[in-house]
C-alpha cells in the first residue's frame, strides 16, 4: 500500500530530507572553504577530475547547471591556474578543460575532505542500511524522472 502524499510519514520524511541535504550543504561549504574553494568550485574540478577534456556544455550538463553559468566558474578557476582552457582542433569555438597540476593538487584535496565527510556520517550506518537506503533513493529518483514535464510558469495541478 502507498501512502498518500499529505500523510504526516511522508511529509515528515520529505522535510527531514530536505533538512539532511541542507545540513551537509553547510557542512561540505565549511569543509571546502577550508581549502578555499565553495561547493560548485568543487563539483566542476571534480568532474574534470573524473573526465579530463570535456566542453562547457558537457561539464554543464553533468552539473544540472546552465552553460553561462558554467562559464563564469570556469573563468576564476582559470584565473586562479586551477583549471586551463584548450583550444579544439576540429571547433575553434569551443574548448576541452583541463585541470592544471595546482588544480588536480587541490582537488585530490576537496576528495579526501569529502572522502572524510562521507565516512564520518552515512559511512557509520550499517551496510545493510547504506544498501536499503540507496534502493530507496533509486526508486524515489525514477519517481522523480517519471513526473511529466511542466512548462514554465505552469503550477501544477
Amino acid at each position: 500500500m502507498t501512502a498518500s502524499p499529505d500523510s504526516a510519514d511522508v511529509l515528515r520524511t520529505w522535510f527531514r530530507f530536505l533538512r539532511l541535504h541542507h545540513r551537509i550543504t553547510n557542512r561540505a561549504t565549511q569543509e571546502f572553504k577550508r581549502i578555499g574553494l565553495s561547493v560548485p568550485q568543487f563539483d566542476l574540478l571534480s568532474t574534470l577530475s573524473e573526465r579530463e577534456g570535456v566542453s562547457q556544455q558537457e561539464i554543464a550538463e553533468r552539473l544540472y547547471v546552465t552553460k553561462g553559468n558554467v562559464s563564469g566558474l570556469i573563468d576564476r578557476l582559470t584565473a586562479q591556474g586551477l583549471v586551463e582552457r584548450r583550444a579544439l582542433p576540429a571547433d575553434r569555438r569551443s574548448y576541452a578543460l583541463h585541470l592544471t597540476p595546482q588544480g588536480r593538487a587541490l582537488t585530490e584535496k576537496g576528495l579526501a575532505l569529502q572522502r572524510q565527510l562521507i565516512g564520518e556520517t552515512l559511512g557509520k550506518l550499517p551496510a545493510d542500511d547504506i544498501a536499503r537506503l540507496d534502493d530507496l533513493l533509486v526508486a524515489w529518483r525514477d519517481r522523480v524522472r517519471e513526473l511529466p514535464e511542466h512548462g514554465s510558469g505552469e503550477a501544477a495541478a
